[in-house]
């Protein structure tokens, strides 16, 4: 197994690729901390988990709280004396244009993406330093490098985690921390429904999305969560500062 014996947290584990990847980090023999303010999403993804023979706890709040942050890596921390990987995976998106977009909104999504990111990290890396290295993996987006309509809060705040990407993992590189990103392209996940329920006509924004991908089709969380898995393991040591791109061809076409 290409986790055995190690420690993730992974948040926004309650559904979609946060979930994909905290099941299976733990079939991979990690242990994994699931984080999401969805309790009933998290308790099925701690059923999955242990249905599967894994193991892992559940800690419930909102990502974008300082203390929750530094509580819940301090209690992963006393219970298992390392910690291994963070997969910052919580997201947000509200929709709309700089016009559109009510700034309570904007501050919400930026609150989540950006500010759940830097505060898990900035709990994260003091551990990962003390015992020599780590993997953090951070999730953008396939729209922060193509750009998009209609999403200007969201594309502009994973623009800002690719950004912080590169940044920490130069800062920490010589502590033998890795950091990475993921950019997904459109992905069958909760958040991707939510989104196109936003238009007039869901059914014609979902066909075209689809058909934007050089392979006709949307991401699977789990095909995510394979990237997620290599960029945790050692099999990608030599691998830091880097944006993955997982996105059916969108870049391409």
């Amino acid at each position: 197994m290409r986790l055995a014996g190690r420690t993730a947290i992974v948040t926004g584990a309650g559904s979609g690729i946060g979930r994909a990847s905290a099941v299976l980090f733990a079939k991979e023999g990690a242990f994994v901390g699931l984080v999401d303010r969805d309790r009933t999403g998290l308790q099925e993804t701690l059923v999955a988990i242990e249905g599967a023979k894994g193991e892992a706890s559940m800690h419930v709040g909102d990502v974008s709280e300082a203390d929750f942050a530094k509580d819940t890596v301090g209690g992963v921390m006393a219970r298992r004396g390392r910690l291994d990987v963070l997969m910052a995976a919580a997201g947000f998106s509200c929709g709309g244009t700089v016009l559109t977009t009510d700034p309570a909104d904007w501050d919400a999504v930026f609150r989540t993406n950006v500010g759940g990111t830097w505060l898990w990290s900035r709990a994260a890396v003091p551990e990962m330093q003390r015992q020599g290295g780590g993997s953090i993996i951070t999730l953008a987006s396939q729209l922060a490098i193509a750009g998009g309509r209609g999403n200007s809060a969201y594309i502009a705040a994973k623009g800002a985690i690719i950004s912080l990407t590169r940044t920490m993992a130069l800062d920490f590189a010589t502590d033998g921390i890795r950091v990475n990103a993921i950019a997904p392209g459109a992905i069958d996940t909760p958040m991707l429904r939510r989104s196109f329920a936003r238009h007039a006509d869901p059914e014609l924004v979902r066909e075209a999305s689809r058909d934007r991908h050089a392979m006709k089709r949307f991401g699977r969380a789990e095909e995510v969560a394979e990237t997620a898995l290599h960029l945790a393991s050692d099999a990608s040591s030599f691998t830091t500062g880097t944006v993955m791109v997982v996105d059916g061809g969108w870049l391409a076409a």
